[in-house]
């Protein structure tokens, strides 16, 4: 850094923690991406002070959801009311379509329409679940970093300013978060488009199925392709996907606990801290965004980490899968599915910046492997038994089919076609007991 660039990250610590010397706020708010409007800058500048006052080292929610509102907002638009509509009218037939080729139940709740900030706010609480424990390990590291370097015997004063910097740190993760959360606000076709089963909620009345119609128009921009078409298409997807978890109330428990396991082993060096700080150059205003989002502060996946992730990957895969085999049978009678379909399987594949910057902030991605091999092997299932069996297998965790199956599902498919086991002696006399019969013998 030459003599004529603003001083160095850890110059101005140094100067914090040993005189008192007050943090340029505007500054840090604009290294972390904030909006040049002087009224907005100065709005999130007294969040800011604020979460310094009375947040807390972690993610401070009303800044998250303050960011990831205004990101959302930034480009949102009334859609036409003949689009809202015709998104009612195509949720409630691919409703109808579903229910001829699933047997899983029916939603309780209606599905519904959402603006870009509305869904930003309703999934809050799902990111910040998953992102929390990545915001506390850089808080912890980032106190240990300065602990070294100024002793145990630091006076009160640098104490409180090391707490200081600890709610900083938190403050300003929760900003990054934010604008992941914004950002793909303006991505996201529907509720469950990342896999992920962010609203859903405690009791099944809360699951719902949730179309962005603005961002379905502009999905459909990119296709020769009837609006109605597309609609159907994506509504079947998300209702598919809402009745699968209202179904098998084990699966969102499974996949939040592998995510909580990946999250809970991230434990970030203070060294990694002490290395990017060094490189940090605030003459560049996305220096600070840069270093908390592109994955720089994430230590390398521990063998635990990787079998979460693993877990984590089969699991959405598996859903995905169903979903896309269930979605084909469902809008059979839409002579453009195929394209739109291998729009969907585009998008997924090529990743979206929101996704990109979700993975770089906490390390998950939200795109697993893998959805080809999965969806033909559902597929392989639905041929050889039926989509009642095929259906069946969301029964327990116990049956679903595992990564093997989604390799080879030859063997799976030979246990589903094969003659039922013989039964159980004692089970069968039990049987004949329970059913008003006698004892042999008596």
């Amino acid at each position: 850094m030459n003599d004529d660039e603003p001083e160095d990250f850890r110059e101005m610590l140094r100067r914090f923690l040993e005189s008192g010397e007050q943090f340029d706020m505007a500054k840090f708010a604009q290294a972390a991406g904030l909006p040049g409007d002087p009224h907005a800058l100065q709005a999130m500048i007294s969040q800011l002070q604020a979460a310094l006052a009375n947040g807390g080292p972690g993610i401070t929610e009303q800044l998250v959801r303050d960011t990831a509102t205004k990101v959302a907002n930034a480009k949102s638009v009334s859609v036409d009311s003949h689009v809202g509509e015709a998104a009612k009218t195509a949720l409630n037939l691919a409703s109808l379509w579903l229910d001829e080729v699933t047997s899983i139940s029916p939603l309780t709740a209606t599905p519904t329409l959402m603006t870009r900030p509305e869904w930003a706010r309703a999934t809050l609480a799902g990111w910040i679940s998953i992102a929390q424990p990545v915001a506390q390990s850089i808080s912890t590291a980032t106190e240990r970093l300065l602990t070294e370097q100024l002793g145990d015997d630091m006076e009160n004063q640098k104490r409180g300013a090391l707490d200081a910097l600890a709610r900083l740190s938190g403050s300003l993760f929760s900003i990054q978060l934010g604008q992941v959360v914004g950002q793909l606000a303006t991505e996201v076709t529907s509720g469950s488009d990342l896999g992920f089963p962010l609203l859903d909620g405690s009791t099944e009345h809360e699951l719902r199925a949730v179309l962005i119609p603005q961002n379905v128009a502009v999905f459909a921009d990119g296709l020769d392709t009837p609006m109605a078409d597309v609609l159907v298409y994506l509504a079947a997807r998300e209702i598919a996907h809402a009745r699968l978890f209202k179904h098998a109330k084990w699966l969102k428990l499974g996949l939040v606990s592998s995510i909580t396991d990946y999250a809970n082993g991230i434990s970030i060096n203070s060294e990694r801290i002490r290395e990017a700080m060094e490189d940090l150059d605030l003459s560049d205003p996305q220096a600070i965004q840069r270093m908390m989002g592109d994955g720089a502060l994430i230590p390398p996946k521990t063998d635990a980490q990787i079998a979460a992730l693993g877990r984590i990957e089969t699991l959405l895969a598996l859903v995905d899968g169903w979903v896309d085999v269930v979605t084909d049978h469902a809008v059979s009678r839409i002579p453009t599915k195929d394209a739109i379909a291998e729009m969907v399987r585009r998008n997924r594949a090529a990743g979206r910046p929101g996704e990109k910057a979700l993975a770089g902030l906490v390390g998950i991605e939200a795109r697993p492997r893998r959805l080809r091999e999965a969806a033909a092997m559902w597929r392989a299932i639905d041929d050889a038994v039926g989509g009642d069996v095929r259906d069946s297998l969301w029964g327990h965790p116990d049956i679903l089919p595992t990564s093997d199956d989604i390799d080879d599902p030859s063997a799976l498919i030979a246990r589903l076609t094969g003659p039922a086991p013989a039964p159980d002696a004692l089970d069968d006399e039990l049987r004949r007991i329970l059913d008003g019969g006698t004892v042999d013998g008596d």
